[in-house]
């Protein structure tokens, strides 16, 4: 390596004294976050790193555990600009991209474009697989690319920009649920459960109706395009990176070295935008924790929200008692961290 090139990586990595003031604003964020949603600890830090992974999250569960109350809180907490859509089976990709209106200027009538409710920083898409696939390809597009187009005319969409959408598993009947192929557009797809006994009373007793404190923006817009960036600094150490790409590599039942289970269950194993979306999110949870550089743990700790609803099992993974995220722990306890055998003559 050059001199230049060693200057160069010395200059982007992660001072000390910077790791310490963003987990200081981070663990701030969870606090207040954790304020608002009760005893769902580990749900609230992988949303948080999701959105400093500048990601789009999935949440699925029953009514009523807190998800459209999270989204809300993160937009106060970080002084984002929010929209909500309500998804049912008539709504129309117009109602959320926005669309032309004929209005007369200048004595002259011509169409002028009308924002939907998409121009946010962050949309909360409520019961996303309630609208028919036209409205929901609109919306994924959007995702994808940050941008609309209508009637041939290009929109951008406010930086930053996230969809956190929910969904329903409980009366399926007239829904449409998302192809796997879209969901992959999700960076995480978290399934939120449930709270205990003493979260439920806590709830009871410390809320009248049910209403959640209000809360102050504490992460500013500067701030958290600072964050964006130091997430972005993270370093990725080459040993790591091979992990990330051998479990991908493993979700794949055509390659040798997969375990059993996938090479039964699986049909379909993660793309590389997998493999992108486990680098990216795993820097973001490193700075969460504190730390300068990527381990082997925040990889684990992301990994199932990433690679479960990318990886499309067999009818019969489910008689066997398989679903999408007991094979990805299994993917974990299986594949090794360290890719080669360590010689007998170096080992300790």
């Amino acid at each position: 390596m050059s001199n230049n090139e060693t200057t160069s990586l010395t200059e982007s990595l992660l001072t000390p004294e910077e790791v310490t003031r963003a987990k200081s604003t981070v663990d701030h964020l969870l606090s207040e976050l954790g304020r608002a949603i009760l005893g769902q600890e580990e749900l609230l830090s992988l949303a948080v790193t999701c959105i400093l992974a500048r990601g789009h999250l999935l949440l699925e569960g029953l009514p009523g555990l807190g998800k459209t109350e999270l989204v809300k809180s993160l937009s106060s907490l970080m002084g984002l600009s929010f929209r909500r859509v309500q998804f049912t089976p008539d709504l129309l990709p117009g109602d959320i991209l926005g669309s032309p209106i004929l209005e007369e200027q200048d004595g002259a009538r011509r169409l002028v474009f009308h924002k939907g409710p998409i121009f946010a920083n962050l949309l909360l898409a409520d019961e996303i697989n309630r609208a028919t696939p036209k409205t929901q390809s609109a919306l994924l597009e959007a995702m994808q690319e940050r941008r609309v187009t209508v009637l041939g005319e290009t929109h951008q969409l406010p930086l930053p920009f996230f969809v956190l959408a929910t969904q329903n598993p409980i009366e399926l009947e007239g829904t449409y649920p998302l192809p796997e192929a879209q969901l992959d557009r999700f960076t995480f797809k978290i399934s939120v459960e449930g709270v205990g006994t003493e979260t439920l009373q806590s709830i009871i007793t410390q809320r009248k109706h049910g209403v959640p404190p209000t809360l102050e923006t504490i992460v500013s817009g500067d701030e958290l395009n600072h964050l964006f960036e130091m997430v972005d600094r993270i370093h990725l150490p080459e040993a790591v990176a091979n992990y990330i790409a051998r479990l991908v590599t493993a979700t794949h039942s055509i390659h040798e070295d997969s375990p059993d289970v996938v090479k039964q269950f699986v049909r379909y194993g993660a793309s590389p935008r997998a493999a992108i979306a486990l680098a990216n999110t795993s820097r973001a949870a490193a700075l969460i924790a504190g730390k300068p550089n990527v381990g082997f743990d925040e990889v684990k700790f992301v990994a199932s929200s990433v690679l479960a609803h990318r990886v499309i099992l067999d009818y019969s993974a489910r008689m066997d008692g398989w679903d999408n995220q007991s094979l990805v722990r299994e993917l974990i306890n299986t594949v090794p961290e360290v890719g080669r055998e360590i010689p007998a003559d170096i080992k300790i």
